[in-house]
């Protein structure tokens, strides 16, 4: 694994790009506060939010969620420009799935505006909308999964939903991605922040 276990170090992962550090480190993170929200992200989630089961409690909304990760398998590929956080969680207030699933729908929700895509409708129709189920019907409290640890199960991509805002005394940046080096906020600073830079 990438980092120590959450077990060691209590924290969970959230990448954020360098334009949204200084506001996050200001005021925090809550799930609606960037531009991409609206645009990217929100008709997908309600989508998601739509198809999950019954036996999910009510305060899980993915469109009301921050995501993060738990770990990463090996060392990943951050987009450049970006920064990886680390975040400690009330864990009552978060809920663990396996966004491996969400992810196989995602394009096809955002391509059917594209008309030659159009005929994706059909794939979200039957598939995904199977691989949504899915995605509620394996998912977990944050407890839960750290009794159970299906984030350590191969083919199983936790994403951990966040449901709750992030205080800025609860976030560390752990590493700066710069024209995809990935270096410690550390190594980041020797580089820019000194005299001779």
């Amino acid at each position: 694994m990438f980092f120590d276990d959450y077990t060691k170090t209590g924290k969970v992962y959230h990448i954020a790009t360098i334009n949204d550090l200084h506001k996050i480190l200001e005021e925090g993170i809550k799930y609606d506060d960037k531009v991409t929200y609206t645009e990217k992200y929100y008709n997908f989630h309600q989508f998601i939010d739509h198809n999950r089961s019954v036996n999910i409690p009510s305060w899980v909304k993915r469109s009301q969620a921050i995501f993060a990760s738990m770990n990463y398998r090996s060392a990943p590929l951050f987009h450049s420009h970006s920064v990886v956080l680390g975040i400690k969680i009330d864990i009552e207030r978060c809920w663990v799935a396996n966004e491996n699933r969400a992810n196989q729908v995602y394009e096809p929700f955002i391509m059917k505006e594209v008309p030659m895509f159009k005929k994706v409708e059909g794939y979200i129709a039957t598939k995904g909308i199977s691989l949504i189920k899915e995605y509620w019907n394996t998912s977990l409290s944050f407890s839960d999964n750290l009794k159970e640890r299906k984030d350590l199960k191969n083919g199983y991509d936790a994403e951990v939903l966040i449901l709750h805002s992030i205080p800025p005394q609860d976030i560390e940046v752990l590493y700066i991605i710069s024209d995809h080096r990935v270096l410690t906020l550390q190594e980041w600073q020797s580089i820019f922040c000194n005299d001779e830079a």
